[in-house]
């Protein structure tokens, strides 16, 4: 048995697919397949049931697949303790990030990262919250940028920053020449909201104190899964969204007038970094968090405590 032959099964288990593992292995799938038959035979075990498309891992396949994950990444943690102890910022750091934080957050802090520090090798994937703590604790990715708290056992929140909730509204509703608006202004049967799976959601609903199996009205029903999409809807066929400060950020000038202010207690999300209690990289995780802190827009490094605000 060797790392070789783990990293070739786990790579079958992500792939499910013998020839896309042997290419993301950068060899031949009788090689790959050579190999694992060779670990099965050690194991005496058959680790994957090859008569079903995809691929699965049979029961005693997921155990060893589950092993093979702990033993690579120990593995890797050798190097990366050495680095540590050095001081380096180097070695591949893979994070999860929520759908919607990335598009608006990653371009602010990524170039400078790795400009910074070219020894690192930054592995980006969007994933829900719920795929982030799961795969934190298996030890699939390093750290995760979410919206916290999440109170999990044994996961590290370090606070990045608080980011404000606007109303994003048609020029057509009645409360458009308002200048500040309270939840209670919001009509729920005029709200775009995203579809099921993104934590902004939940938050929205509680905002607006509305029930988990909110439905819009109507012959139109759309699930949206971006902002653009939920904000492009109100440009054209009215009604209203909730929209969060980086979003706000990144809007035309024309689009600003649609944007609305909520009355103190202002809601806001708390934006963190995580990781396992156990990450042994820690100062790495201290560097990521003072390049994404550095990074951001001037208004979002600093909230000013006498603010009253209310996290969602």
């Amino acid at each position: 048995m060797n790392l070789q032959q783990l990293e070739y099964i786990i790579a079958v288990d992500n792939h499910r697919h013998f020839a896309r593992a042997a290419e993301h292995c950068f060899v031949t799938q009788p090689t790959l397949s050579m190999m694992i038959q060779k670990l099965e035979e050690e194991l005496q075990v058959k680790i994957f049931d090859r008569s079903r498309q995809p691929v699965e891992p049979t029961k005693a396949g997921a155990l060893i697949l589950e092993q093979a994950r702990r033993i690579l990444n120990e593995s890797r943690r050798l190097h990366e303790i050495v680095a540590e102890l050095n001081e380096q910022t180097a070695g591949r750091l893979h994070i999860g990030i929520i759908p919607t934080l990335a598009p608006y957050l990653l371009p602010y802090f990524v170039k400078p990262l790795l400009e910074k520090h070219p020894e690192l090798t930054l592995n980006i994937e969007e994933m829900t919250t719920q795929a982030i703590v799961s795969h934190l604790k298996n030890e699939r990715i390093d750290a995760g940028i979410l919206v916290t708290p999440l109170r999990e056992h044994g996961i590290r929140e370090t606070p990045l920053f608080t980011e404000k909730f606007y109303a994003y509204v048609s020029d057509n509703e009645q409360i458009y020449t308002k200048k500040f608006l309270l939840p209670e202004d919001l009509d729920i049967n005029r709200l775009w909201i995203l579809e099921e799976g993104h934590c902004f959601r939940t938050q929205v609903l509680n905002l607006c104190e509305i029930r988990r199996d909110f439905e819009v009205e109507g012959r139109f029903k759309i699930a949206a899964g971006s902002f653009e999409t939920v904000m492009n809807l109100v440009d054209n066929y009215g009604g209203l969204t909730i929209v969060p400060e980086l979003v706000a950020l990144n809007m035309p000038p024309s689009a600003h007038p649609r944007l609305k202010s909520f009355s103190e207690p202002v809601p806001v999300r708390q934006v963190s970094l995580v990781t396992l209690d156990s990450f042994p990289r820690q100062k790495m995780a201290e560097v990521l968090c003072q390049e994404i802190l550095q990074a951001l827009p001037e208004v979002l490094k600093v909230r000013h405590e006498t603010a009253r605000t209310i996290h969602l």
